[in-house]
């Protein structure tokens, strides 16, 4: 079937967006809705007369005392508008002449009528949530194996994904957070110290306020890599990394002597922390944050890491996995600096070992102890 564009949708679609953003509007828009509310009035002359249309329904509603007029009402008044010639874009649409055969104002009164019930409907509601919550705004980012993903988020902050990743966004007035539900991701965050920005990944929690840092999940286990600044790190919905009220409260000490705890630990630029089901396994330790964020640059970095743990990383990336058959190979410690887009040069390598075999077919990369 063939997708129509936006000025042959029905009505009723446009008329719903229109008034999503006429509630959006009510409170003021950051940089990346203010570009997408002007992307959506160029999209179509539609849009943008739709939208003015509800505006000139809204101001009616605001010359009201204490409630708004009703329906019938608000389509008198435009019903007179159409016998003005003053028409909303909708009434223009060409019609079916079996449908509407010398009767466009029949066409014209029933899309002002969902016009008046849209901006009634999203009046009451907005009048009702405007004074305790901002509007929310949530999103899904996720990558396919090999892909990569660089995101500019709404607080502008940014979001980069790695390969075989799927994250979700959510932001309110008094919160950012971001659940990590597989992959890896790693995050510059705008400074806002009244809005602290949080991490779920598993089973761990990372909480901060403006600083560059890295997050891996790996099934049970998460690692958490700071590359600037400092951020929290505790179990999910650990007491200690409360945000309540804005504030984002460290342990005493920064966490230091932490082992096998559930309290969180402050980590700092250059150190990495692992939490394992829950648990703080060991206090955060100093490591090459250069190498933990080689894949920003389609790259994986190893130094003195088990065989097996590099083909593991590889295979993420690269269109067939590589299958360390011989055991006694898979504990072998390699060391270098691998393009994942390049998997000539990491079969290179591999037969560039000692007493090492390789062997490709097109489903798999057999590596085997000769």
């Amino acid at each position: 079937m063939t997708m129509r564009p936006d000025v042959d949708r029905e009505p009723e679609a446009i008329v719903a967006q229109a008034a999503e953003w006429f509630v959006a509007n009510r409170e003021p828009l950051d940089a990346a809705q203010k570009a997408a509310f002007g992307e959506w009035l160029r999209r179509s002359p539609r849009h943008e007369e739709e939208y003015l249309a509800l505006l000139r329904l809204a101001r009616r509603l605001q010359r009201t005392s204490t409630k708004p007029p009703s329906v019938e009402a608000l389509l008198e008044e435009v019903r007179s508008e159409e016998a003005a010639s003053v028409r909303p874009i909708r009434a223009r649409r060409r019609a079916s002449p079996e449908i509407f055969p010398r009767r466009p104002w029949l066409y014209a009164a029933a899309a002002a009528g969902l016009a008046c019930v849209a901006v009634l409907m999203f009046w009451g509601r907005a009048e009702r949530r405007a004074p305790q919550t901002a509007q929310v705004l949530s999103q899904e980012y996720l990558t396919r194996h090999g892909q990569e993903l660089t995101q500019s988020l709404a607080d502008g902050s940014l979001l980069r994904l790695d390969t075989d990743s799927a994250v979700t966004v959510r932001f309110e007035r008094e919160l950012r957070r971001v659940e990590i539900r597989r992959g890896q991701a790693a995050f510059t965050v705008a400074h806002d110290p009244a809005r602290p920005f949080r991490v779920i990944a598993g089973s761990a929690q990372v909480v901060a306020i403006g600083t560059q840092f890295d997050v891996y999940l790996q099934g049970e286990v998460t690692l958490v890599t700071v590359v600037e600044g400092r951020v929290s790190v505790g179990p999910s919905g650990a007491a200690g990394t409360d945000v309540g009220g804005g504030m984002l409260r460290m342990p005493a000490g920064g966490g230091q002597s932490a082992t096998d705890s559930n309290e969180p630990v402050e980590v700092s630029a250059g150190q990495q922390v692992r939490v394992v089901s829950g648990l703080i396994a060991a206090p955060p330790s100093q490591v090459d944050t250069r190498r933990v964020t080689a894949w920003l640059h389609r790259q994986i970095a190893f130094e003195h890491e088990a065989l097996a743990v590099v083909a593991t990383e590889f295979s993420r990336y690269s269109p067939v996995p590589v299958v360390i058959e011989s055991p006694e190979l898979r504990t072998l410690a390699v060391s270098g600096v691998f393009n994942v887009d390049d998997t000539e040069s990491f079969v290179a390598f591999l037969r560039s070992l000692k007493d090492v075999g390789v062997e490709v077919t097109p489903i798999r990369v057999r590596v085997y102890k000769l």
